[in-house]
């Protein structure tokens, strides 16, 4: 793919495919995630047809790290686990060639020591990372500007710093926002349009975001399919958000109406049919 910037919306023709290998292959995906997100996270993953294990009980970071499809590692996970376990996971996962994701959660606000972890996971070579604005500028070296879990930086700050990490680190880069920027390791870009603000209400939703991702890369047999994958799950993601908040009265109804949309969407790409 040529260093240009591309747009991928659920529609384009690029996207069911890669979707319904999930539903077909029912990928084992195991996660290390903070229990603030990992219900919605879990559900999320059941949802699109994915085998879920989240959890960091004795033998499984060693264990499943080398046994999955592909691994998650939500940072916001040390409030449950131990960053012991969370290195004994992603080093099981890459002595067995297992595909991880990085979720920076919180990078940049101002916690050094948490901070020292993060780089720490890093630097072991994540095949994705995915993050805020603020959280992938803070990754990346820039300034630290997140305010708890959240951003304060914008999309149009971070896509630079993002895509100088991407090319640095030699891999995919994805920044969630108003819109989705994914970014790889010679220079592209995909943007994702659409979603729904309401996502930003409910306690999680990046944090599940990770596992998607995650369980896409375990379909994929080759590298270079990655890039167009992540973005696929992003425009999922987008758009059952904006089939859940036709019927929303509020976060609530919402998440619930989120997790039925993307079960859904893959059940009618599996069939053929239209959701």
């Amino acid at each position: 793919m040529d260093a240009v910037t591309l747009s991928m919306d659920y529609d384009h023709p690029g996207c069911r495919p890669v979707l319904r290998r999930i539903r077909v292959q029912s990928p084992f995906i195991y996660g290390l995630t903070n229990y603030v997100a990992a219900t919605l996270s879990a559900n999320v993953l059941l949802a699109v047809g994915a085998a879920p294990a989240i959890g960091a009980a004795p033998g499984w970071p060693s264990g499943f790290g080398g046994q999955a499809g592909a691994m998650w590692v939500n940072a916001a996970g040390l409030i449950n686990c131990t960053a012991h376990d969370m290195l004994t996971a992603v080093d099981a996962a890459n002595a067995a060639h297992v595909p991880w994701v990085l979720d920076p959660v919180a990078m940049g606000a101002g916690v050094g020591e948490y901070d020292t972890i993060i780089r720490t996971l890093a630097a072991r070579g994540p095949a994705v990372v995915r993050g805020n604005a603020s959280e992938i500028m803070a990754l990346a070296g820039g300034a630290a500007t997140a305010r708890g879990v959240e951003t304060t930086a914008s999309i149009a700050q971070a896509v630079p710093m993002g895509q100088e990490l991407a090319c640095s680190k030699k891999m995919i880069v994805a920044i969630s926002g108003p819109e989705d920027h994914i970014l790889g390791p010679d220079g592209q870009h995909i943007i994702v349009p659409g979603g729904h603000r309401l996502l930003t209400c409910v306690t999680g939703a990046g944090c599940a975001l990770g596992g998607l991702v995650a369980a896409v890369l375990a379909t994929l047999s080759m590298e270079s399919d990655r890039l167009v994958a992540v973005a696929a799950v992003h425009a999922l993601y987008a758009r059952a958000a904006e089939i859940a908040a036709r019927d929303a009265s509020g976060p609530a109804s919402f998440a619930t109406g989120f997790v039925d949309a993307l079960s859904r969407l893959q059940n009618a790409d599996t069939l053929g049919t239209d959701a």
